[in-house]
């Protein structure tokens, strides 16, 4: 069964003078779809999520990491979150399981985390959370994977990896942590997952 997939990402400090510094320094790591670049989508949301938010624009034509944090830059308050979109390429399947998998832009949202924002949500989910939506495109437990659909899913799982692996590098992290609702653990579940196709 489908299960939503984060990354939670924590810094050493993130005052509200360094959210945004942060924010776009692990924005511009991420590897844009070419058919769909940059930010496409931005909202600001006070206190908690129950709370209607103070600025939502979306961009046809993405717009930078730098470009999108400057926007919201004058609500940098520590009770406030952020959330920007972003698209990244995936293999898939087509509607017709006759055709081939092509790669498709699917969305990632990233969610910066004031540090008061719902009475200190950051500790459990970080300063920053990567959403990127559903499992599916890393393991595809709908499907009898073939050889070829399996090297597909393992290049989704790379892409994944070294997303992971440039922030490690070149964040300044503190913490990192990838994980699922049903807290199951995803290498447990791919290895299982690839080795049933072999």
């Amino acid at each position: 069964m489908a299960d939503p997939l984060y990354l939670s990402l924590w810094f050493p400090s993130f005052d509200t003078e360094e959210m945004f510094t942060r924010s776009a320094a692990v924005m511009r790591e991420f590897p844009f779809s070419p058919v769909r670049p940059g930010i496409t989508y931005i909202s600001v949301h006070p206190i908690a999520w129950s709370e209607p938010t103070i600025l939502e624009r979306r961009f046809d034509q993405g717009i930078s990491p730098e470009e999108a944090a400057d926007l919201v830059a004058e609500f940098a308050h520590d009770d406030y979150a952020f959330v920007f979109e972003a698209f990244w390429d995936l293999w898939a399947p087509q509607d017709d399981p006759a055709l081939p998998w092509i790669q498709r832009p699917i969305a990632v949202r990233f969610v910066v985390h004031g540090k008061q924002f719902e009475e200190g949500l950051y500790t459990d989910r970080g300063h920053l959370e990567v959403d990127f939506g559903l499992d599916t495109p890393f393991l595809h437990d709908e499907l009898d994977l073939t050889p070829f659909m399996a090297e597909r899913v393992k290049f989704n799982v790379a892409r994944l990896v070294d997303f992971g692996q440039r922030l490690e590098q070149n964040c300044a992290l503190s913490g990192r942590v990838l994980w699922s609702e049903s807290e199951e653990n995803l290498a447990q579940k791919l290895v299982s997952r690839l080795q049933a196709t072999q």
